[in-house]
């Protein structure tokens, strides 16, 4: 995802969207464990698109 398209979630949209991010990297690395994947480079940009929805979340905290 970009960063702009992530700006542009509600808040209660971002928390969805942190939670579902973060069961679909919690599925990836126990399907990693049990056999290697076809793009283990999935698991970096998952990570990445959490740490994203974290970073506007925490923004709009800090701005209120």
């Amino acid at each position: 995802m970009k960063i702009k398209d992530i700006r542009e979630l509600s808040d209660d949209e971002l928390a969805g969207k942190g939670r579902d991010l973060a069961e679909e990297l919690f599925k990836l690395k126990f399907q990693h464990s049990i056999r290697p994947l076809e793009n283990p480079a999935m698991l970096g940009v998952i990570r990445k698109d959490i740490a994203k929805v974290k970073t506007v979340i925490s923004e709009r905290r800090n701005a209120q």
